[in-house]
């Protein structure tokens, strides 16, 4: 736990059959954590389809920041999304060390740039705690709930709700639909 992995290749720990048969016998939900900066962060496990190293991508023009371009993934164009900037932390220096986590939401892939996975966190529902809303400005929507592990806590996002927030502020993930415009 708390290792950096090595991003060579596609790496994924466990396979989506794997982990719904697990929630179906243990009664728990499991996630993927990873790291942007000192924050630790989780997706859950079922909606991973793959976690690569990071390549070079094809930028897009008139994109908000944090959507950094397209990656060719095996003929199937991904947008990716740095979550360092979608969270208003700045733009990720993108390095070989750097991970993108491939997701499913809905019904298209997106990339997700994070600066390293960390571990495979199985959680029972009823510890994941709601994220407490301070001011009526803080824009923390796309996150489901919090829950403390023995290295901190864990932000759990919710996939569909970050999908949504980006195309609400004008972003538009959807780059095949760019190409056949044109």
């Amino acid at each position: 736990m708390g290792n950096q992995a090595e991003p060579a290749g596609d790496v994924l720990p466990t396979t989506r059959e794997t982990a719904a048969s697990e929630r179906a016998l243990t009664g728990l939900n499991q996630f993927i954590s990873f790291a942007i900066g000192d924050d630790q962060y989780g997706v859950d496990i079922m909606a991973v389809r793959e976690i690569k190293g990071w390549s070079q991508i094809c930028a897009l023009p008139r994109q908000p920041d944090y959507m950094r371009g397209v990656l060719n993934l095996r003929g199937v164009m991904v947008p990716i999304v740095d979550l360092r900037c979608r969270f208003g932390q700045g733009m990720t220096e993108a390095t070989p060390l750097h991970i993108i986590m491939v997701v499913q939401i809905g019904d298209r892939p997106v990339g997700l740039l994070a600066d390293r996975v960390l571990d495979i966190v199985n959680v029972e529902p009823a510890k994941v705690q709601a994220v407490p809303r301070i001011a009526a400005a803080a824009r923390v929507d796309f996150l489901s709930g919090l829950v403390t592990v023995e290295t901190g806590m864990i932000a759990l996002i919710d996939l569909s709700r970050l999908l949504e927030i980006a195309i609400r502020d004008g972003a538009d993930l959807a780059p095949e639909r760019q190409a056949s415009a044109a």
